[in-house]
C-alpha cells in the first residue's frame, strides 16, 4: 500500500507564497505520476498540477505561472511552490499518484492512491 502525508498547507495573505510537500511512503513504483489537487465546499475536485517521474509537468489554466510542481531532493517527495497566491486558491489541497507514467493524468479517476489533504487559506 503507498501512503501519501501532505504538509505545508496554512493561512497566507493574497500575493503571498505557501510551499506544499508530499511525502510518499509503503511501496514504490518505477514510474508513475504525481498530481496535485484541491476542493472547496462550493467545487468539484479539480486538478492543480502533475509531475511524470521523468520530469514532464503540467498545469491548470489558472494556476500557470503561480504554482511550481517538482521533486525535492529528499526522497518520494514532490512540493507544490504556490505564488502571488489569490483568495480563489483558498481549498483544501490533495496529492495522488497515478500508475500511469505514460502522461500527464488531469483526471481524478487516473490516480489510484490519495493523501488525506491539506488547508490552504488565502485572505484578501
Amino acid at each position: 500500500q503507498l501512503r501519501l502525508v501532505e504538509s505545508g498547507g496554512g493561512l497566507v495573505q493574497a500575493g503571498g507564497s505557501l510551499r506544499l510537500s508530499c511525502v510518499a511512503s509503503g511501496r514504490t513504483f518505477r514510474t508513475y505520476s504525481m498530481g496535485w489537487f484541491r476542493q472547496t465546499p462550493e467545487k468539484e475536485r479539480e486538478f492543480v498540477a502533475v509531475r511524470r517521474w521523468n520530469g514532464g509537468t503540467d498545469y491548470a489554466d489558472s494556476v500557470k505561472g503561480r504554482f511550481t510542481i517538482s521533486r525535492d531532493s529528499a526522497v518520494n517527495t514532490v512540493s507544490l511552490q504556490m505564488s502571488t497566491l489569490k483568495p480563489e486558491d483558498t481549498a483544501v489541497y490533495y496529492c495522488a499518484v497515478s500508475r500511469d507514467g505514460s502522461g500527464l493524468p488531469r483526471q481524478l479517476n487516473r490516480y489510484e492512491y490519495w493523501g488525506q489533504g491539506i488547508q490552504v487559506t488565502v485572505s484578501s
